[in-house]
């Protein structure tokens, strides 16, 4: 049968190695290429499906693939998603650079993503366009957690809703770092980027301005001593009181297929090594006004990236959604 060729770029990072995998499993993808500049030349396994070799990015042959997905660093990216698609590729790119709400990356022309790639969000965007900002993972848990309550109009204007989450040392990239070696997060939990300056927020609230909610959004993120996985317990104050949460969750996630609405709060181990974020919805007791928590947890490497990134793949090139994805 067929196959649509793709390439990865960046593929030796955490989410480049998850792509990777994710395409040679794929019914209806094959890995063209895969660069890795400081590692060109060099063979990654891939377990249950051989290896790969690497190329330098300059070397790659852009236009053979069909959908390129730029895995490269934050700041790195746009100015190869520009040349993919003027390559002729339709691109999906994993890093912040073309996000709404982020400044344009110096240098990088005017290269603009179509659709913002949270297909519960902006699926028939996603469908029609050439170039995909895939959203950030902490964005993902977030985002996906509010939406039923943005959509209903349910926050209240005056509201801050406080978002307090947690990542495995996946979400921070494979470069070398002290903080990150195994002796220093072992053991250990602690919070990061502290004072509300972390990349994903500039994304998060985008979304927010898109539904006219004018609510502050107070995100601390948090080092778990895992590799992947992020949970999210998000604090929403409301406009006013809603009987039933979980049925209105359930309802505005009816029919996906990588949403899932539970009656108990998420624990890591039930989403890591699958693209499937769950969430749990209930009232508060104790307050003076209406408040929800909500509890988010996915893999941040697939649905949070990788997973999440050739979801809107498919997308693009019409298949099957689920395809090559499992929950």
């Amino acid at each position: 049968m067929h196959k649509i060729p793709v390439g990865v770029l960046g593929a030796s990072g955490y989410a480049g190695r998850e792509l990777c995998g994710l395409i040679a499993r794929h019914p209806d993808l094959t890995l063209a290429w895969a660069a890795a500049h400081e590692q060109r030349g060099e063979r990654m396994r891939l377990p249950g499906v051989g290896s790969v070799a690497f190329v330098a990015a300059e070397e790659a042959p852009l236009g053979d693939a069909v959908v390129v997905f730029s895995a490269l660093p934050h700041g790195a990216s746009a100015a190869w998603v520009a040349r993919a698609h003027a390559a002729g590729a339709k691109v999906v790119d994993l890093s912040a650079d073309l996000r709404p709400g982020h400044a344009p990356t110096p240098g990088c022309g005017a290269v603009t993503a179509d659709a913002y790639g949270l297909p519960e969000l902006e699926r028939d965007s996603v469908r029609t366009a050439s170039i995909v900002a895939n959203p950030g993972c902490y964005a993902t848990a977030v985002l996906l957690g509010l939406l039923p309550a943005l959509a209903n109009g349910l926050v209240a204007e005056d509201a801050t809703v406080s978002v307090a989450a947690a990542s495995g040392v996946t979400g921070a990239g494979n470069a070398p770092r002290r903080e990150l070696m195994f002796a220093e997060v072992a053991e250990d939990f602690r919070p990061y980027a502290v004072g509300n300056h972390h990349r994903h927020l500039p994304e998060m609230r985008a979304v927010l301005e898109r539904f006219a909610c004018p609510a502050d959004l107070v995100f601390t993120p948090h080092l778990l001593p895992v590799a992947r996985g992020i949970i999210a317990t998000i604090t929403l104050p409301l406009a006013k009181a809603v009987a039933d949460p979980q049925a209105l969750w359930r309802a505005h996630y009816a029919g996906e297929c990588f949403v899932a609405v539970g009656d108990a709060p998420p624990a890591l181990r039930d989403v890591v090594h699958g693209n499937v974020a769950r969430l749990f919805v209930m009232a508060l007791a104790g307050v003076r006004r209406p408040t929800l928590v909500i509890v988010s947890a996915l893999d941040n490497l697939l649905k949070g990236a990788a997973g999440q990134a050739v979801q809107n793949a498919n997308l693009l090139l019409g298949l099957d959604e689920s395809a090559g994805l499992t929950a």
